[in-house]
């Protein structure tokens, strides 16, 4: 463990984010001396800045510091590009530049299992929590998920279990960070626009195990082959767990059960049917839950209670309402083409599809081929629309429209689907274009369709 010497420090905190508060908190707490740089302006953040006491800290605001001599530690937000100049420049000055998960990691006396891949993360960090909570272990649910693991990591007991779902931006500014059971659970192309290169993202992944050593476990998907190549750099014991195939060794499904297998001892935790979250994302996503419990030594009737009573997350796949027998699905959380084709595969009615918003420099050639004839209508929002649509008529598909907002994308699904189907919002694409997250889209979407209501 690295210890972290707060106490007189001068710290800069680079971006205001969700996790920007609690990181400022925790560091005064502990004697920092804090500045905050953010590229918004003063007035742009208010609505964040009421929530801290600025009188006891400096603000760099609508530009980046020029001089950082005076920081010893530079703590970034997981929505700031580590590959800044200022930020290159601090590094070559042999500042220490972390980010806030690296700073959980530090100051936590608990142990982190640590989720990632690039779809199901939060399902499975949810579903593994419950499981956990379950079992009456001492456990905080944190990262990715919505509460800042910084938030939860001086509360946290030696006994402590921390939840963690880690995204690619928070792994690339790890350096010690050593959970004890990591997790990618698949690994697709997204955050292309941050990353530039597949090479570059699936780097970041790999930091989740890359401090791991042969007392911890890494699982791994062996039925998504990018993440399974990831084993052969892996120094901690494999635990791999498939849906499609018997392994010798870790989690799989076998004549309709969830089999954990162990040195020949092979358990059943729950039938398949007994999940109530649909689609066969959310199996897998079952799967890594179940492996990352067994291997940290859950009793598997725990793990089998927990899965048969898991509702599932919000905006994940969310039943809103039924309209005029019309059932209107909230997928908000489908940020990324890989994660809406899970979706409309989980679907089993006629869909009308609404999707759209930020471009990540995904390509949509695979999302409009997973159509397969049950989206009958796709209507579009956002900087992707045209791009979306293009792609969607060079690939034969031609029910497209292009409206400017999810209100009018609402009102028209209404007026075009028939009693039976599904309207499903799994935009393939970020939210930031239109709204500041995909749970404030989400929450829009439900806004709307309760108005369909009157």
């Amino acid at each position: 463990m690295y210890i972290l010497i707060l106490e007189d420090k001068n710290v800069l905190v680079v971006g205001l984010g969700r996790s920007g508060i609690p990181t400022v908190e925790t560091l005064l707490s502990l004697g920092a001396k804090v500045t905050v740089n953010d590229m918004k302006s003063k007035d742009a953040l208010k609505d964040i800045l009421k929530d801290l006491d600025v009188d006891q800290i400096e603000l760099i605001l609508g530009e980046h510091p020029t001089n950082l001599s005076e920081f010893h530690i530079m703590v970034l937000s997981p929505g700031v590009p580590t590959d800044l100049p200022f930020i290159k420049k601090a590094k070559k000055m042999e500042i220490l530049v972390i980010g806030e998960l690296e700073l959980a990691y530090r100051l936590c006396k608990g142990k982190f299992i640590a989720i990632t891949g690039t779809n199901g993360k939060t399902t499975t960090t949810a579903l593994t929590g419950e499981i956990f909570k379950r079992a009456q272990r001492e456990t905080y649910v944190v990262g990715n998920i919505g509460v800042a693991a910084v938030s939860k990591a001086l509360e946290a007991s030696e006994e402590a279990i921390m939840i963690t779902e880690v995204s690619s931006f928070q792994l690339e500014s790890t350096i010690a960070f050593k959970p004890k059971i990591s997790a990618i659970l698949n690994i697709t192309p997204d955050h292309l626009n941050r990353h530039k290169t597949m090479e570059n993202y699936i780097k970041a992944k790999a930091n989740v195990f890359k401090n791991q050593g042969k007392e911890d476990y890494v699982v791994l998907n062996v039925d998504n082959e990018l993440a399974s190549n990831l084993k052969q750099d892996v120094k901690a014991n494999v635990i791999p767990f498939s849906r499609k195939i018997a392994l010798e060794k870790g989690v799989y499904v076998a004549d309709g059960s969830i089999v954990v297998k162990n040195d020949e001892k092979e358990e059943r935790i729950c039938l398949v049917g007994d999940l109530k979250i649909p689609g066969k994302h959310n199996l897998e996503n079952a799967l890594a839950a179940i492996a990352i419990s067994y291997f940290a030594g859950i009793d598997p009737h725990v793990i089998g209670d927990a899965l048969k009573n898991f509702m599932g997350v919000e905006h994940r796949i969310e039943f809103v309402d039924e309209v005029k027998g019309v059932r209107f699905i909230n997928d908000s959380k489908g940020t990324n083409p890989n994660a809406a084709i899970k979706a409309i595969e989980a679907m089993k009615t006629p869909i009308v599809l609404l999707a759209g918003g930020m471009d990540k420099g995904s390509d949509f050639k695979e999302f409009i081929h997973a159509f397969n004839e049950k989206v009958k209508e796709l209507i579009l929002i956002g900087e992707t629309a045209q791009k979306i649509k293009k792609t969607a008529e060079e690939n034969g598909f031609y029910s497209c429209t292009i409206v400017e907002n999810l209100e009018k994308a609402v009102k028209i699904a209404a007026e075009v689907s028939k009693t039976g189907d599904t309207v499903l919002l799994s935009p393939a694409c970020a939210s930031w274009d239109m709204y500041p997250s995909f749970e404030v889209r989400g929450n829009h979407f439900k806004e709307c369709v309760k108005m369909l209501r009157g």
